[in-house]
């Protein structure tokens, strides 16, 4: 379990195929304080540590992990937003993450409004129903609100606004239009989603 907030960038440094994909990740970490079997959040994924070193950590990458995230993620010299499992009282700055990709959206357009940057994303039918404005959504594993939502035919656009400090803690300074990004809808949607499919 997560809660959104990134506590560090770490960057690819090798890729290696052994049935599933060997990644191994360069990270601040203290890796001293990281059990083998823990749980990192990779871009919003939740992978497990299989190997250890000072300074990083390595995961595997099973076959469906790379199909259901965004393309080319998992590329070597990629950054990806770090997050460690939450612990029991820990703060839950943003909101519960499980590290599971719900589905994969497209960045449109970034503006710069002020001193932050709104950016707009087209994402799928298979997370559409369960953006709502002014609820929470975690992009490439971030905890964010969003501003307002469009239907359309095959799918919605949501926005977003991404102030200067979650840009300078995430890998959201090099945000481009183009860019495939992981969504994790909120839970509590998940289920309600559920619920009304079982009445019908």
């Amino acid at each position: 379990m997560f809660t959104g907030i990134v506590t560090d960038i770490g960057r690819i440094e090798a890729v290696e195929q052994r049935g599933d994909t060997r990644l191994r990740i360069r990270c601040g970490y203290d890796m001293a304080t990281v059990a083998l079997g823990a749980s990192i959040a990779c871009s919003g994924v939740c992978l497990t540590v299989v190997d250890k070193g000072e300074g990083w950590f390595a995961v595997d990458a099973s076959a469906e992990t790379l199909s259901r995230t965004a393309p080319g993620m998992w590329s070597e010299g990629r950054r990806l937003n770090l997050e460690r499992a939450l612990k029991v009282g820990d703060e839950l700055g943003g909101h519960i993450v499980t590290g599971h990709v719900d589905g994969i959206g497209e960045v449109e357009a970034t503006l710069e409004v002020g001193g932050s940057t709104r950016v707009t994303i087209i994402a799928g039918d298979e997370v559409a129903p369960y953006i709502a404005a002014k609820g929470s959504v975690a992009v490439d594993g971030v905890s964010l609100t969003v501003n307002e939502v469009e239907n359309l035919s095959d799918g919605a656009r949501f926005s977003l606004n991404i102030i200067p400090h979650t840009a300078q803690s995430t890998t959201f300074d090099a945000l481009q239009p183009g860019d495939r990004v992981n969504i994790e809808i909120d839970i509590l949607a998940r289920y309600l989603g559920r619920m009304m499919e079982l009445r019908r």
